[in-house]
Protein backbone atom coordinates (compact mmCIF):
# COMPACT_ATOMS: atom_id res chain seq x y z
CA UNK A 1 0.00 0.00 0.00
CA UNK A 2 2.47 2.27 0.95
CA UNK A 3 4.75 1.56 -2.42
CA UNK A 4 1.02 2.24 -3.91
CA UNK A 5 0.96 5.68 -2.89
CA UNK A 6 4.77 6.63 -3.20
CA UNK A 7 3.95 5.42 -6.78
CA UNK A 8 1.50 7.67 -7.22
CA UNK A 9 2.74 10.44 -5.68
CA UNK A 10 5.59 10.52 -8.21
CA UNK A 11 3.42 10.03 -11.23
CA UNK A 12 1.58 12.87 -10.16
CA UNK A 13 4.73 14.61 -9.82
CA UNK A 14 6.18 13.89 -13.44
CA UNK A 15 2.83 14.64 -14.45
CA UNK A 16 3.17 18.11 -14.45
CA UNK A 17 4.66 19.20 -17.76
CA UNK A 18 7.77 20.66 -18.96
CA UNK A 19 6.84 24.06 -20.25
CA UNK A 20 8.46 24.63 -23.62
CA UNK A 21 11.40 27.55 -22.54
CA UNK A 22 12.64 24.73 -20.14
CA UNK A 23 12.62 22.54 -22.83
CA UNK A 24 14.52 24.30 -24.91
CA UNK A 25 17.30 24.85 -23.23
CA UNK A 26 17.88 21.17 -22.16
CA UNK A 27 17.56 20.63 -26.01
CA UNK A 28 20.04 23.57 -26.70
CA UNK A 29 22.70 21.92 -24.30
CA UNK A 30 21.92 18.16 -25.77
CA UNK A 31 22.88 19.32 -28.82
CA UNK A 32 26.28 21.71 -28.17
CA UNK A 33 27.25 19.23 -25.89
CA UNK A 34 27.68 17.24 -29.43
CA UNK A 35 31.54 17.28 -30.35
CA UNK A 36 30.41 17.50 -33.91
CA UNK A 37 28.88 20.41 -33.66
CA UNK A 38 30.81 22.20 -30.83
CA UNK A 39 33.79 21.33 -33.46
CA UNK A 40 31.08 23.16 -36.24
CA UNK A 41 30.57 26.25 -34.26
CA UNK A 42 34.47 26.80 -33.58
CA UNK A 43 35.10 26.24 -37.51
CA UNK A 44 32.71 28.87 -38.35
CA UNK A 45 33.90 31.17 -36.26
CA UNK A 46 37.46 30.60 -37.38
CA UNK A 47 38.04 29.27 -40.60
CA UNK A 48 35.89 31.92 -42.42
CA UNK A 49 38.05 34.62 -41.25
CA UNK A 50 41.27 32.85 -41.67
CA UNK A 51 40.76 31.26 -45.46
CA UNK A 52 39.41 35.00 -46.45
CA UNK A 53 42.78 36.81 -45.02
CA UNK A 54 44.80 33.79 -46.58
CA UNK A 55 43.06 34.44 -50.41
CA UNK A 56 43.17 38.17 -50.05
CA UNK A 57 47.56 38.23 -49.41
CA UNK A 58 47.62 35.73 -52.53
CA UNK A 59 48.65 36.50 -56.07
CA UNK A 60 46.35 34.51 -57.32
CA UNK A 61 42.44 35.04 -57.10
CA UNK A 62 39.46 33.78 -57.40
CA UNK A 63 37.78 35.24 -60.25
CA UNK A 64 35.74 32.99 -61.03
CA UNK A 65 33.90 33.70 -57.94
CA UNK A 66 31.67 37.10 -57.52
CA UNK A 67 34.01 39.58 -55.90
CA UNK A 68 36.38 37.83 -55.92
CA UNK A 69 38.61 39.79 -57.90
CA UNK A 70 37.85 42.79 -55.62
CA UNK A 71 39.57 40.64 -52.72
CA UNK A 72 43.01 42.99 -53.08
CA UNK A 73 41.16 46.27 -53.00
CA UNK A 74 38.96 45.80 -50.52
CA UNK A 75 38.02 44.01 -47.06
CA UNK A 76 34.45 43.80 -47.80
CA UNK A 77 34.63 41.26 -51.08
CA UNK A 78 36.10 38.74 -48.88
CA UNK A 79 32.98 38.21 -46.93
CA UNK A 80 30.77 38.24 -50.22
CA UNK A 81 32.87 35.42 -51.63
CA UNK A 82 32.55 33.24 -48.71
CA UNK A 83 28.71 34.28 -48.54
CA UNK A 84 28.69 32.30 -52.47
CA UNK A 85 30.56 29.67 -50.95
CA UNK A 86 28.23 29.21 -47.94
CA UNK A 87 25.46 28.96 -50.16
CA UNK A 88 26.22 26.63 -52.43
CA UNK A 89 27.58 24.28 -50.13
CA UNK A 90 28.06 25.18 -46.62
CA UNK A 91 24.42 26.35 -45.67
CA UNK A 92 22.81 22.83 -46.80
CA UNK A 93 25.77 20.96 -45.20
CA UNK A 94 25.21 22.76 -41.72
CA UNK A 95 21.17 22.56 -41.70
CA UNK A 96 21.97 18.71 -42.66
CA UNK A 97 24.28 18.21 -39.39
CA UNK A 98 21.83 20.23 -37.06
CA UNK A 99 18.38 20.04 -38.41
CA UNK A 100 18.35 16.59 -40.12
CA UNK A 101 19.78 14.84 -37.18
CA UNK A 102 17.40 16.36 -34.25
CA UNK A 103 15.04 13.90 -34.06
CA UNK A 104 16.45 11.09 -35.45
CA UNK A 105 18.98 10.63 -33.14
CA UNK A 106 16.25 10.15 -30.57
CA UNK A 107 15.35 7.17 -32.77
CA UNK A 108 18.53 5.82 -32.79
CA UNK A 109 19.11 6.28 -29.51
CA UNK A 110 16.07 4.69 -28.49
CA UNK A 111 15.40 7.79 -26.31
CA UNK A 112 12.12 8.36 -27.13
CA UNK A 113 9.78 7.12 -24.31
CA UNK A 114 11.93 8.86 -21.85
CA UNK A 115 12.00 12.14 -23.18
CA UNK A 116 8.47 11.48 -23.12
CA UNK A 117 7.89 10.80 -19.83
CA UNK A 118 10.00 13.88 -18.93
CA UNK A 119 7.96 16.37 -21.36
CA UNK A 120 4.30 14.67 -21.52
CA UNK A 121 3.95 16.19 -24.26
CA UNK A 122 4.92 15.93 -27.59
CA UNK A 123 3.50 19.34 -29.00
CA UNK A 124 6.64 20.85 -26.81
CA UNK A 125 9.25 18.19 -27.46
CA UNK A 126 8.67 19.60 -31.36
CA UNK A 127 8.83 23.06 -30.36
CA UNK A 128 11.73 22.51 -28.03
CA UNK A 129 13.66 20.53 -30.35
CA UNK A 130 12.72 22.60 -33.59
CA UNK A 131 13.99 25.92 -31.59
CA UNK A 132 16.97 24.68 -30.04
CA UNK A 133 18.15 23.36 -33.75
CA UNK A 134 17.65 27.01 -35.37
CA UNK A 135 19.59 28.49 -32.67
CA UNK A 136 22.47 26.65 -33.42
CA UNK A 137 22.08 27.39 -37.39
CA UNK A 138 21.70 30.82 -36.67
CA UNK A 139 25.04 30.53 -34.38
CA UNK A 140 26.84 28.90 -36.94
CA UNK A 141 25.77 31.30 -39.69
CA UNK A 142 26.69 34.31 -37.60
CA UNK A 143 29.92 32.55 -37.08
CA UNK A 144 30.61 32.50 -41.22
CA UNK A 145 29.77 36.07 -41.39
CA UNK A 146 31.47 37.73 -38.60
CA UNK A 147 34.50 35.77 -39.00
CA UNK A 148 34.85 36.29 -42.55
CA UNK A 149 34.04 40.33 -42.29
CA UNK A 150 36.48 40.21 -39.12
CA UNK A 151 39.36 38.41 -41.42
CA UNK A 152 38.86 40.61 -44.92
CA UNK A 153 38.83 44.06 -42.83
CA UNK A 154 41.56 43.15 -40.65
CA UNK A 155 43.51 41.65 -43.83
CA UNK A 156 42.71 44.15 -46.56
CA UNK A 157 41.07 47.16 -44.75
CA UNK A 158 38.17 49.13 -44.92
CA UNK A 159 38.19 50.41 -48.26
CA UNK A 160 35.49 50.72 -50.88
CA UNK A 161 33.79 48.59 -52.93
CA UNK A 162 33.10 48.55 -56.52
CA UNK A 163 29.30 47.18 -56.91
CA UNK A 164 27.87 44.75 -60.02
CA UNK A 165 27.04 48.08 -61.92
CA UNK A 166 30.50 49.52 -61.58
CA UNK A 167 29.43 51.87 -58.86
CA UNK A 168 31.58 53.10 -56.12
CA UNK A 169 30.26 52.04 -52.56
CA UNK A 170 31.62 53.85 -49.81
CA UNK A 171 33.16 51.67 -46.99
CA UNK A 172 29.77 52.43 -44.69
CA UNK A 173 27.17 51.12 -47.85
CA UNK A 174 29.81 48.12 -48.62
CA UNK A 175 29.28 47.42 -44.72
CA UNK A 176 25.09 47.54 -44.57
CA UNK A 177 24.88 45.99 -47.78
CA UNK A 178 27.33 43.22 -46.80
CA UNK A 179 25.16 42.63 -43.71
CA UNK A 180 21.86 42.65 -45.68
CA UNK A 181 23.20 40.31 -48.29
CA UNK A 182 23.61 37.62 -45.00
CA UNK A 183 20.69 38.44 -43.45
CA UNK A 184 18.61 37.83 -46.64
CA UNK A 185 20.20 34.33 -46.81
CA UNK A 186 18.89 33.39 -43.47
CA UNK A 187 15.34 32.66 -45.48
CA UNK A 188 16.45 29.74 -47.77
CA UNK A 189 18.65 28.74 -44.68
CA UNK A 190 15.83 28.35 -42.82
CA UNK A 191 13.74 26.74 -45.81
CA UNK A 192 16.27 23.82 -45.58
CA UNK A 193 16.19 23.79 -42.18
CA UNK A 194 12.45 23.22 -41.99
CA UNK A 195 13.19 20.63 -44.65
CA UNK A 196 15.59 19.09 -42.37
CA UNK A 197 13.11 18.92 -39.63
CA UNK A 198 10.81 17.25 -42.16
CA UNK A 199 13.16 14.66 -43.20
CA UNK A 200 14.54 13.88 -39.50
CA UNK A 201 10.70 12.75 -38.62
CA UNK A 202 9.84 11.29 -41.93
CA UNK A 203 12.64 8.86 -42.14
CA UNK A 204 13.59 8.06 -38.28
CA UNK A 205 17.11 6.28 -38.20
CA UNK A 206 17.61 6.32 -41.66
CA UNK A 207 20.46 8.51 -43.16
CA UNK A 208 18.65 9.79 -46.03
CA UNK A 209 17.11 12.12 -43.13
CA UNK A 210 20.33 13.52 -42.10
CA UNK A 211 21.46 13.86 -46.37
CA UNK A 212 17.78 15.55 -47.88
CA UNK A 213 18.38 19.31 -47.06
CA UNK A 214 21.73 18.89 -48.90
CA UNK A 215 20.11 16.60 -51.87
CA UNK A 216 17.61 19.17 -52.12
CA UNK A 217 19.73 22.14 -52.20
CA UNK A 218 21.58 20.16 -54.85
CA UNK A 219 18.89 19.84 -57.18
CA UNK A 220 17.86 23.46 -56.57
CA UNK A 221 21.31 24.26 -57.39
CA UNK A 222 21.21 22.07 -60.52
CA UNK A 223 18.16 24.01 -61.45
CA UNK A 224 19.62 27.30 -61.33
CA UNK A 225 22.32 25.88 -64.00
CA UNK A 226 19.59 24.60 -66.37
CA UNK A 227 18.20 27.66 -69.08
CA UNK A 228 14.79 27.08 -67.20
CA UNK A 229 11.85 30.06 -67.33
CA UNK A 230 12.59 32.71 -64.90
CA UNK A 231 9.11 32.16 -62.98
CA UNK A 232 10.27 27.77 -62.62
CA UNK A 233 13.77 29.32 -61.16
CA UNK A 234 12.41 31.94 -58.70
CA UNK A 235 9.98 29.71 -57.42
CA UNK A 236 12.61 27.21 -56.27
CA UNK A 237 13.83 28.52 -52.35
CA UNK A 238 17.49 28.00 -53.40
CA UNK A 239 17.26 31.58 -55.67
CA UNK A 240 17.46 33.61 -52.73
CA UNK A 241 20.94 32.45 -51.69
CA UNK A 242 21.78 34.05 -55.15
CA UNK A 243 19.38 37.01 -55.49
CA UNK A 244 21.80 39.01 -53.04
CA UNK A 245 23.42 40.02 -56.03
CA UNK A 246 20.36 42.38 -56.71
CA UNK A 247 21.87 44.57 -53.60
CA UNK A 248 24.85 45.61 -55.10
CA UNK A 249 23.31 47.61 -58.50
CA UNK A 250 21.87 51.31 -58.27
CA UNK A 251 19.04 51.31 -57.95
CA UNK A 252 19.04 47.37 -56.12
CA UNK A 253 17.69 44.99 -58.05
CA UNK A 254 15.29 43.40 -55.78
CA UNK A 255 12.12 42.14 -57.51
CA UNK A 256 14.05 38.78 -57.76
CA UNK A 257 15.11 38.48 -54.14
CA UNK A 258 11.96 39.28 -52.45
CA UNK A 259 10.10 36.87 -54.26
CA UNK A 260 13.06 34.27 -53.26
CA UNK A 261 12.65 35.66 -49.90
CA UNK A 262 8.97 34.98 -49.60
CA UNK A 263 9.30 31.92 -51.31
CA UNK A 264 11.65 30.35 -48.85
CA UNK A 265 9.82 31.62 -46.03
CA UNK A 266 6.68 29.57 -47.26
CA UNK A 267 8.51 26.83 -47.47
CA UNK A 268 10.06 27.14 -44.16
CA UNK A 269 6.32 27.55 -42.71
CA UNK A 270 4.83 24.54 -44.81
CA UNK A 271 8.15 22.12 -44.05
CA UNK A 272 7.75 22.77 -40.18
CA UNK A 273 4.20 22.56 -40.39
CA UNK A 274 4.47 18.89 -41.96
CA UNK A 275 7.11 18.09 -39.78
CA UNK A 276 5.24 18.74 -36.85
CA UNK A 277 2.13 16.83 -38.23
CA UNK A 278 4.07 13.67 -38.82
CA UNK A 279 5.50 13.78 -35.97
CA UNK A 280 2.07 14.09 -33.93
CA UNK A 281 0.94 11.66 -35.50
CA UNK A 282 4.06 8.73 -34.82
CA UNK A 283 3.69 5.69 -32.87
CA UNK A 284 6.17 6.15 -30.04
CA UNK A 285 5.59 2.52 -28.43
CA UNK A 286 6.92 1.61 -31.74
CA UNK A 287 10.53 1.02 -30.89
CA UNK A 288 11.41 -0.20 -34.06
CA UNK A 289 9.92 2.81 -36.06
CA UNK A 290 11.50 3.50 -38.98
CA UNK A 291 9.82 6.48 -40.68
CA UNK A 292 6.51 7.05 -41.55
CA UNK A 293 6.60 5.02 -44.74
CA UNK A 294 3.38 6.04 -46.92
CA UNK A 295 2.35 8.94 -45.00
CA UNK A 296 5.58 10.84 -45.55
CA UNK A 297 5.19 11.01 -49.08
CA UNK A 298 1.95 11.43 -48.85
CA UNK A 299 1.75 14.29 -46.22
CA UNK A 300 5.72 15.48 -46.95
CA UNK A 301 6.54 15.38 -50.16
CA UNK A 302 3.73 15.92 -52.41
CA UNK A 303 2.06 19.20 -50.21
CA UNK A 304 5.83 20.93 -51.24
CA UNK A 305 5.43 19.51 -54.90
CA UNK A 306 1.73 20.92 -55.11
CA UNK A 307 3.33 23.99 -53.40
CA UNK A 308 6.36 24.53 -56.16
CA UNK A 309 3.25 24.42 -59.22
CA UNK A 310 1.26 27.16 -57.35
CA UNK A 311 4.22 29.41 -56.62
CA UNK A 312 5.31 28.84 -60.07
CA UNK A 313 1.71 30.16 -61.08
CA UNK A 314 1.71 33.06 -58.66
CA UNK A 315 5.39 34.35 -59.68
CA UNK A 316 4.66 33.82 -63.87
CA UNK A 317 1.00 35.85 -63.36
CA UNK A 318 2.53 38.26 -61.05
CA UNK A 319 5.80 39.32 -62.72
CA UNK A 320 7.16 39.65 -66.56
CA UNK A 321 8.88 36.35 -66.17
CA UNK A 322 8.24 34.58 -69.63
CA UNK A 323 11.17 32.99 -71.14
CA UNK A 324 14.97 33.23 -69.79
CA UNK A 325 14.58 36.92 -68.95
CA UNK A 326 17.80 37.57 -70.48
CA UNK A 327 17.26 40.23 -73.43
CA UNK A 328 19.70 42.09 -75.60
CA UNK A 329 17.87 45.40 -74.49
CA UNK A 330 19.17 44.35 -70.89
CA UNK A 331 22.40 43.44 -71.57
CA UNK A 332 23.15 45.94 -73.86
CA UNK A 333 22.11 48.81 -70.92
CA UNK A 334 23.66 46.55 -68.13
CA UNK A 335 27.38 46.33 -69.67
CA UNK A 336 27.07 50.16 -71.05
CA UNK A 337 25.98 51.60 -67.60
CA UNK A 338 28.87 49.70 -65.80
CA UNK A 339 32.06 50.38 -68.33
CA UNK A 340 30.70 53.88 -67.57
CA UNK A 341 30.74 53.67 -64.06
CA UNK A 342 34.71 51.77 -64.24
CA UNK A 343 36.02 54.12 -66.63
CA UNK A 344 35.38 56.82 -64.07
CA UNK A 345 36.82 54.42 -61.91
CA UNK A 346 39.79 53.64 -64.45
CA UNK A 347 40.50 57.49 -65.17
CA UNK A 348 40.80 58.61 -61.68
CA UNK A 349 43.81 55.77 -61.30
CA UNK A 350 45.23 56.85 -63.96
CA UNK A 351 44.88 60.42 -62.67
CA UNK A 352 43.32 61.87 -65.91
CA UNK A 353 40.94 64.55 -65.69
CA UNK A 354 37.38 63.26 -64.51
CA UNK A 355 34.57 63.40 -66.80
CA UNK A 356 30.68 62.36 -65.32
CA UNK A 357 28.78 59.40 -67.09
CA UNK A 358 26.70 61.51 -68.69
CA UNK A 359 28.76 63.39 -70.27
CA UNK A 360 30.44 60.07 -71.64
CA UNK A 361 26.88 58.70 -72.99
CA UNK A 362 27.77 55.29 -72.87
CA UNK A 363 26.37 52.91 -75.06
CA UNK A 364 26.52 48.84 -76.06
CA UNK A 365 25.33 47.15 -79.21
CA UNK A 366 25.38 43.39 -79.12
CA UNK A 367 24.79 40.27 -80.30
CA UNK A 368 24.91 36.23 -79.97
CA UNK A 369 27.03 34.01 -81.61
CA UNK A 370 27.60 36.64 -84.52
CA UNK A 371 24.20 37.67 -84.91
CA UNK A 372 23.61 33.71 -86.28
CA UNK A 373 21.00 33.39 -83.45
CA UNK A 374 18.49 35.61 -81.56
CA UNK A 375 20.30 37.75 -79.02
CA UNK A 376 18.59 36.30 -75.87
CA UNK A 377 19.29 33.78 -73.13
CA UNK A 378 22.55 32.62 -71.68
CA UNK A 379 25.85 31.81 -72.95
CA UNK A 380 29.33 32.11 -73.74
CA UNK A 381 29.11 33.42 -77.13
CA UNK A 382 27.70 37.53 -76.62
CA UNK A 383 29.98 39.70 -78.02
CA UNK A 384 29.50 43.52 -77.89
CA UNK A 385 30.76 46.48 -78.88
CA UNK A 386 30.88 49.61 -76.14
CA UNK A 387 30.51 53.06 -77.63
CA UNK A 388 31.47 56.75 -75.64
CA UNK A 389 32.16 60.37 -75.85
CA UNK A 390 34.45 61.79 -74.21
CA UNK A 391 34.01 66.01 -74.04
CA UNK A 392 36.04 67.90 -76.24
CA UNK A 393 37.07 64.81 -78.90
CA UNK A 394 35.03 64.43 -81.91
CA UNK A 395 36.25 60.66 -82.58
CA UNK A 396 33.97 57.64 -80.28
CA UNK A 397 35.63 55.41 -78.70
CA UNK A 398 34.94 52.48 -78.58
CA UNK A 399 36.06 49.05 -77.13
CA UNK A 400 35.30 45.29 -77.61
CA UNK A 401 33.90 42.81 -75.30
CA UNK A 402 33.24 38.90 -74.84
CA UNK A 403 30.85 38.08 -72.64
CA UNK A 404 29.56 34.76 -70.32
CA UNK A 405 26.01 35.26 -69.15
CA UNK A 406 24.86 32.75 -66.69
CA UNK A 407 21.49 31.29 -66.37
CA UNK A 408 20.78 33.54 -63.24
CA UNK A 409 21.40 37.30 -64.97
CA UNK A 410 25.30 37.30 -64.12
CA UNK A 411 27.43 37.64 -66.48
CA UNK A 412 31.51 38.30 -66.96
CA UNK A 413 32.86 40.35 -69.11
CA UNK A 414 36.49 40.14 -71.10
CA UNK A 415 38.48 43.07 -72.82
CA UNK A 416 39.12 42.25 -76.21
CA UNK A 417 40.92 45.45 -77.41
CA UNK A 418 41.92 47.98 -77.49
CA UNK A 419 44.65 47.29 -75.60
CA UNK A 420 44.99 50.76 -74.28
CA UNK A 421 41.46 50.52 -72.88
CA UNK A 422 40.21 47.42 -71.97
CA UNK A 423 43.48 45.23 -72.10
CA UNK A 424 45.25 43.62 -69.45
CA UNK A 425 47.45 46.36 -67.44
CA UNK A 426 48.70 47.36 -64.22
CA UNK A 427 46.92 50.82 -62.35
CA UNK A 428 48.62 52.02 -58.90
CA UNK A 429 45.67 51.99 -56.22
CA UNK A 430 45.14 53.56 -52.65
CA UNK A 431 45.86 49.50 -52.07
CA UNK A 432 48.76 48.67 -54.25
CA UNK A 433 48.56 48.18 -58.13
CA UNK A 434 45.70 46.10 -59.33
CA UNK A 435 44.70 44.82 -63.14
CA UNK A 436 43.01 47.69 -65.29
CA UNK A 437 39.23 47.72 -64.31
CA UNK A 438 37.92 47.34 -67.65
CA UNK A 439 40.15 44.55 -68.32
CA UNK A 440 37.45 41.99 -66.83
CA UNK A 441 34.38 42.62 -64.69
CA UNK A 442 31.33 40.96 -63.30
CA UNK A 443 28.08 42.21 -64.10
CA UNK A 444 24.31 41.70 -63.41
CA UNK A 445 21.27 41.39 -65.78
CA UNK A 446 17.94 42.36 -63.93
CA UNK A 447 16.08 39.29 -64.43
CA UNK A 448 12.27 40.80 -64.00
CA UNK A 449 13.29 44.18 -65.35
CA UNK A 450 10.56 45.74 -68.08
CA UNK A 451 12.23 48.33 -69.85
CA UNK A 452 11.12 48.22 -73.14
CA UNK A 453 13.20 46.18 -75.88
CA UNK A 454 15.55 48.53 -77.86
Amino acid sequence: MTATTVDDHAAGVSAGRVSVPRGYRFELVKLVSQWRIRLLVLACWIAPGLFVAAVSGQSTLPTDTLFGRWMHATGWAGPLVMLGFAGTWALPLLTSVVAGDVFASEDRLGTWRHLLVAVRSPRRIFAAKALASLSVILLLVAGLACSSVVGGVLAVGNHPLAGLDGHQLTPGDAAGKVLLAWVCVLAPTLALAAIGLLGSVALGRSPMGLLLPALVALAMQVAQMLPLPVAVRLALPGYAFIAWNGLFTSPAQLGPLLIGIAVSLVWAVLATTLARLLFLRRDFTNLSYDGSGRRALTTGLLPLVVLVALTVTVVAVATPSVGSGIRQDKVQRSLATEFAHLYRLQTEQLNRPDVTEARLRATAACNKSAGHVTAEGPGNDWRCVVSWHLPGVEAVGTAVYQLDVTSDGRFVADGDGPKEVNGYFLVRTPTGDAPNPLWQFDGNVDLLSTAPKG
